[in-house]
């Protein structure tokens, strides 16, 4: 198991975590409904709901937003989603991958490719880069639940891969299938997660210099502003330098 590597990911680089409440309250209720409507609508019997359900805690969800999300699955007529995933290069030659939520499909499609074209990206196949990319468990805790050393402990207890810790948060990673496990696990010694769920874990970073990654944050915040979009991933690495000078 790695140990205090500093790895940057899109989804939590600094500013990823201040949407507005609305719009994240709606995706973590996306993710909630569709869980419920693929398994039980208990999450003790549902392991996808019950980390969607955490996660939607640990963001201070209201308990009754929580219940009418895991009861509309069950509604008749209620809304359908389907997951879709596109892929592409960014700026700099970056990998990205979008997850969505969806009810229309075109729609989607249409605003994830002009979030890629408006901001110098391509869009590619279905299997463009995700092959750089691991398709592992994530848990993150806020820096305050421990030391470095504390959550690794920790991790390593519950049987987790790989831990890197940062100044925000720590990031705990875990095998694929595993993930459900690793979480209950860690509830017990360190509290319930900041989030739990699947992510991509690139194999290798691209370091991204200053000239493309002001346009590659901006082809972020296009796509995670959709509300479609649950999640944005990418194996990049823009310097604290380079952050520094874009303010």
């Amino acid at each position: 198991m790695a140990g205090h590597s500093k790895f940057k990911n899109i989804m939590h680089r600094k500013g990823a975590q201040d949407k507005k409440r609305s719009a994240m309250f709606s995706k973590l209720s996306r993710e909630i409904t569709v869980a419920a409507k693929m398994g039980m609508p208990d999450p003790d019997m549902n392991p996808r709901l019950r980390l969607a359900v955490n996660a939607a805690k640990a963001q201070s969800m209201p308990k009754d937003n929580i219940q009418r999300a895991i009861d509309k699955a069950a509604a008749a007529g209620g809304e359908d989603y389907e997951e879709i995933r596109s892929e592409g290069y960014g700026p700099g030659g970056v990998a990205v991958i979008v997850e969505a939520l969806t009810d229309n499909r075109n729609r989607t499609a249409t605003n994830v490719r002009t979030a890629f074209s408006k901001n110098g990206g391509n869009l590619g196949a279905s299997g463009a880069v995700s092959h750089g990319f691991d398709r592992m468990g994530l848990i993150t805790y806020p820096a305050s639940v421990g030391d470095a050393d504390t959550v690794f402990e920790a991790a390593l207890e519950a049987g987790a891969e790989d831990v890197e810790s940062g100044e925000e948060e720590h990031s705990i990673w875990t095998a694929m299938d595993a993930l459900h496990e690793v979480s209950k696990a860690l509830e017990a010694t360190l509290g319930a997660a900041e989030s739990a769920k699947l992510a991509w874990k690139p194999q290798t970073l691209v370091e991204v210099d200053e000239s493309n990654a002001a346009t590659l944050l901006k082809m972020i915040d296009a796509l995670e502003d959709d509300d479609d979009v649950q999640t944005v991933w990418g194996n990049y690495d823009v310097s604290d330098e380079v952050m520094a000078k874009l303010g």
